[in-house]
């Protein structure tokens, strides 16, 4: 095939794999089929052949060595994430006043979250409270 054709089909399929959830398949074939795009662009694969051989072995041995040490690696960043368990006993400081068991936003490292006062206090506007618990993107505070 023409050196082009290999290049436009890479980025097609690069462009594929950037809007498909999935677990990086396609990309490898992206990148193999712009390697054998670089090369016929050389002159160094005449034979349409063996531009075919070696894009199916580029994209398979390129599959099998570097998919798992790159998901592990994707893995690894999502566990260095810290947890929302892990707000719990933190402070955090009322937006608004908030009556016993009433809702409004509280802040906490410096991101406005809905607030639930858990405690048996009314809670004021700026005041230092605790978290007591996170359910979903609601915590539960008060007073400290």
């Amino acid at each position: 095939m023409i050196w082009w054709y290999w290049m436009v089909l890479g980025l097609l399929l690069l462009g594929i794999e950037m809007v498909t959830p999935g677990g990086f398949y396609i990309l490898f074939f992206g990148l193999a089929a712009l390697i054998v795009g670089s090369l016929a662009g050389l002159g160094l694969t005449e034979a349409e052949w063996f531009q075919w051989l070696l894009f199916s072995g580029l994209a398979i041995l390129s599959l099998l060595v570097f998919r798992g040490p790159l998901l592990a690696r994707l893995k690894k960043q999502e566990k260095d994430l810290p947890s929302v368990d892990t707000l719990a006993g933190e402070s955090a400081i009322p937006l608004e006043d908030l009556a016993v068991s009433g809702t409004g936003k509280a802040e906490l490292r410096g991101t406005t979250w809905t607030a639930h006062n858990a405690g048996a206090t009314p809670l004021v506007k700026g005041q230092r409270c605790k978290v007591e618990r996170v359910e979903e993107l609601t915590i539960w505070i008060a007073a400290e």
